[in-house]
């Protein structure tokens, strides 16, 4: 599993490749379920004996596994692209994009008959960030929280500000497991990663499901 709890100190390099080398590590073991799922479904001498009804089966449960791989190597594709490629960082108003996150996801929530409660601060500094990242973290930060919950939850995204920096929580009370699927692990890897690259400090914990990070503030002009 991915350690969950970061340091709010900055990483150095040795720490970053370490942790790469474990997520990594980590995303390699958990494609090796699917694909052994798929060599044992497709083996040869076993498609040979199945009619026509069984092997729609055989196909249709092998596409569900090949997506699988395929969206945990995309991830880990793009978690080496945030350990490698540093973004471009500038002084951004945070709210709009907490906005349009919450209200890209609110009809998935919806559907799924769980409550996303917002509450954001009245006034915020500008932070330091790539606009188009930090939309993507916190989106992808509810779609695990959603994937994570049951009907009737609440998800809860709120700021807060103080003189140097601005602190984004994504919390559900009600979850109560201790594990997340690989792929919601290796997301928030990807998060972490992501949050890291804009000097930012990221704490994850399941158990109440409870994400924060923190950016660092651009100070009024006077």
């Amino acid at each position: 599993m991915i350690d969950k709890i970061e340091s709010g100190e900055l990483a150095s390099p040795g720490s970053v490749l370490a942790t790469l080398c474990s997520n990594l590590s980590y995303g390699f073991h958990a494609a090796a379920q699917p694909l052994a799922i798929l060599r044992a479904g497709l083996d040869v001498e076993l498609i040979d004996r199945l009619n026509l009804d069984e092997l729609r089966v055989v196909a249709t449960s092998s596409a569900a596994e090949i997506e699988r791989i395929c969206n945990i190597f995309r991830l880990l594709q793009l978690l080496v692209s945030a350990e490698c490629v540093k973004p471009h960082l500038t002084a951004t108003a945070l709210l709009p994009l907490l906005a349009d996150a919450s209200e890209g996801v609110s009809l998935l929530f919806e559907n799924g008959r769980v409550s996303l409660r917002t509450e954001f601060a009245r006034s915020c500094q500008p932070v330091l960030i790539n606009g188009s990242k930090i939309l993507q973290a916190v989106s992808s930060i509810l779609l695990v929280a959603y994937g994570a919950a049951r009907p009737g939850d609440t998800v809860r995204l709120t700021s807060s500000s103080s003189l140097n920096t601005v602190r984004v929580a994504i919390t559900n009370l009600d979850y109560g497991s201790d594990t997340l699927e690989a792929e919601a692990e290796l997301s928030m890897a990807l998060v972490k990663a992501n949050i890291r690259s804009q000097k930012g400090n990221l704490t994850w914990s399941l158990r109440p499901f409870n994400v924060q990070f923190e950016l660092q503030a651009v100070p009024f002009a006077h």
